[in-house]
């Protein structure tokens, strides 16, 4: 048996209650098969059922100051970068981090295996019609990657600080997924096997018009579903409705199934 990991994620404000890091819980006890230490960053830690491991959100840099995009307000998306600031909730070793609209869906210990020590994380998905005539970018898609907690990634956490002006400038990196990639460094990047971790909206809904008469279909292979945008799991339950026709998803109950706590 190997030594304990780490299972990470992020929780704060009002846009998703504790029932999504309860199911997220559920989902990696019941596909991890090795020991594992289960962290809840989060500014509201009732709710969470036991066996998660609540830490307060990591406070700004110290340099952290106001911008025209973010704004002063802390906690934001670019606290995953704090993540990688050492004794950050007491991590050490193997981490994998999931925002919390994901579903675990396949077994998780492939995550750890793979590429051990080194930064991994998942290619950002582009629309089709983007990828017809260009290259897909060399940026990674934050809802799920693997670090090595400590002294080893401090140097992505240190690179942040010296940067903060321009890695919240949109001039330069227009999310934080971007600057993160760079921060790493393009040669120290891994990308997980394309078919681990699938995006809902781009592997399970169908394309217009089709998505307006079949249901959403699961990506066999997937380990990890990731809801990134729009719709959430809650979403692809009910069916969604967003601004334009080619956004429709009809009710998948499959995903109801696969996200029981």
């Amino acid at each position: 048996m190997s030594d304990r990991v780490n299972v990470i994620c992020l929780k704060w404000g009002e846009a998703y209650p504790a029932e999504y890091v309860n199911r997220l819980y559920a989902g990696v006890k019941r596909h991890l098969h090795r020991p594992f230490r289960f962290v809840c960053f989060t500014d509201d830690s009732s709710e969470l059922v036991e066996g998660i491991d609540a830490q307060p959100i990591p406070k700004a840099p110290e340099n952290w100051k106001h911008t025209d995009w973010y704004g002063s307000y802390w906690p934001n998306i670019y606290v995953k970068l704090c993540l990688f600031r050492p004794g950050e909730g007491g991590l050490e070793g193997p981490t994998l981090f999931l925002d919390i609209d994901q579903i675990i869906t396949g077994d998780l210990d492939p995550f750890f295996d793979y590429k051990p020590g080194e930064f991994c994380i998942i290619r950002n998905w582009v629309e089709l019609r983007k990828r017809i005539f260009r290259r897909l970018p060399k940026i990674g898609n934050s809802s799920c990657f693997r670090f090595d907690a400590g002294a080893k990634s401090a140097y992505i956490y240190d690179k942040f600080v010296e940067e903060m002006d321009i890695a919240q400038d949109r001039r330069y990196f227009r999310t934080e997924q971007e600057y993160m990639t760079h921060a790493v460094g393009l040669d120290k990047v891994n990308w997980w096997p394309g078919g681990w971790v699938r995006s809902f909206k781009r592997s399970a809904c169908w394309p217009w018009p089709l998505n307006h008469l079949l249901v959403p279909r699961f990506p066999a292979g997937a380990r990890i579903l990731c809801f990134h945008g729009q719709p959430n799991p809650i979403d692809a339950i009910n069916g969604f409705k967003g601004k334009h026709l080619n956004t429709w998803t009809r009710p998948a109950p499959w995903v109801e199934e696969m996200w029981r706590a």
